[in-house]
């Protein structure tokens, strides 16, 4: 077995959140033909009692509790010294110390570093065969979210956009091959950095269909019979608490006015402060974290997914269809998945078309055809079996010459330039 370093920014199990579900299925598939060598952080004391887990799959590992609070002070310094706040924010003495004793003292044929944060530990030899999976172009995020915010917020994400994205390219020309969720998201990547786009690539997410299966006996948790949207996601995440507070205050009113009975359920884990207020609207119910979101996904008549800031795959999207349920998106939540507009999911583009959309279904009666053919397309697309044999791949291949500006001793060197 060939040994691999996998750094990762966020503790990849449970796989019950966007990132941790790519996170873990990668470990999980290489971990059959790998020893496997694990760094990564803890923002979450919950997360704690899963450790033992992934000792069970990895050969050795090293856990650093990342401190929110303290972690957003130490990202300032980044403002001293002309970095992406990003940086600072995952930097740790412990966690670069374990990494530079494993590439020093165990045969590391491969490093892959998921997110771009975790780049900054790993060190370049000529032997080493460099991979990141970036996931997201996260510098656009950024800029996403600098035009939702007033003055100075907007100006800091702003600069963490541009800060971010010449970090991200450095990194794309330093390692040996850069993937992302989509190929959407590769092909955009690579228009914000062309000198990259020969070692740039994607795999899609997955989804566990045998999980998400509308075969699964599931009992209703809903109180009523009454038709009912559903929205999933951790929110506590900006996007998903723009998503549901622009469809609670401009999409759910128009939809009242015609069902006035319909309701919708926000169910997630660490529902913020404006998230729980929206319980306080006619018909909307915030639930918190739930043991299984299966049974809310199952019963709800529609899924909606208005997410105005997202970038990369959204595994919400992709856990209803493999569910066979009919799916209201916004442009911004489908961008990346392989299906057809009134035919595997429906895509809207403003308010009154997000909100006709879910009248003439609910009066047209559940839409079975739609629903089944999501679940095709997902089987057809979305197995993570298929999908990760395009790791194996990367992995494989030899390292790619390097040229003047990719020879550094370090690529550490990255993150104090």
């Amino acid at each position: 077995m060939q040994e691999l370093l996998y750094l990762v920014h966020r503790i990849p199990y449970p796989p019950n959140k966007g990132d941790k579900i790519r996170s873990y299925h990668i470990l999980k598939h290489l971990s059959k033909n790998h020893r496997i060598h694990l760094g990564t952080f803890i923002d979450d004391e919950r997360d704690w009692e899963y450790v033992e887990k992934l000792k069970e799959i990895c050969s050795e590992t090293c856990f650093v509790k990342l401190h929110p609070k303290i972690s957003r002070i130490r990202s300032l310094s980044g403002m001293v010294t002309n970095q992406p706040l990003t940086l600072p924010y995952y930097r740790d003495e412990v966690l670069q110390k374990w990494v530079n004793n494993i590439l020093d003292t165990r045969h590391i044929k491969n490093i892959l570093v998921f997110s771009s944060a975790m780049a900054q530990y790993a060190k370049e030899s000529c032997s080493t065969h460099c991979v990141i999976d970036f996931v997201d172009v996260d510098s656009d995020k950024w800029k996403q979210y600098s035009k939702t915010k007033p003055w100075p917020l907007s100006w800091l994400y702003q600069r963490e956009s541009r800060l971010l994205l010449e970090y991200e390219r450095k990194i794309a020309r330093a390692f040996d091959a850069s993937t992302f969720v989509s190929e959407t998201e590769s092909e955009f990547f690579k228009k914000l950095a062309p000198e990259t786009a020969a070692k740039v690539t994607y795999f899609n997410n997955g989804v566990n269909a045998e999980y998400f299966s509308p075969e699964k006996a599931n009992t209703s948790p809903y109180q009523s019979n009454t038709d009912t949207l559903v929205f999933t996601g951790a929110m506590d995440y900006w996007a998903n608490i723009d998503a549901v507070e622009w469809f609670t205050h401009s999409i759910f009113p128009l939809i009242r006015t015609q069902l006035p009975s319909i309701e919708f359920y926000i169910v997630g884990s660490r529902p913020s402060a404006r998230v729980t207020a929206l319980s306080s609207f006619p018909g909307v119910t915030v639930t918190g974290s739930v043991e299984d979101i299966r049974p809310y996904i199952a019963h709800a008549t529609l899924v909606v997914v208005p997410l105005r800031i997202a970038r990369g795959i959204q595994n919400k999207v992709l856990e209803a269809m493999a569910m066979a349920k009919t799916v209201i998106a916004s442009p911004q939540a489908a961008e990346g998945i392989r299906a057809i507009h009134c035919q595997e999911l429906f895509v809207e583009h403003n308010e009154q078309y997000f909100a006709d959309r879910i009248v003439t279904q609910i009066k047209d009666g559940p839409n079975m055809i739609v629903g089944n053919a999501a679940r095709t397309r997902i089987l057809e697309d979305y197995s993570w079996s298929k999908i990760l044999n395009q790791v194996d791949k990367l992995l494989l291949q030899e390292k790619t010459s390097t040229t003047d500006t990719e020879c550094l001793n370090s690529i550490q060197d990255l993150s104090t330039s």
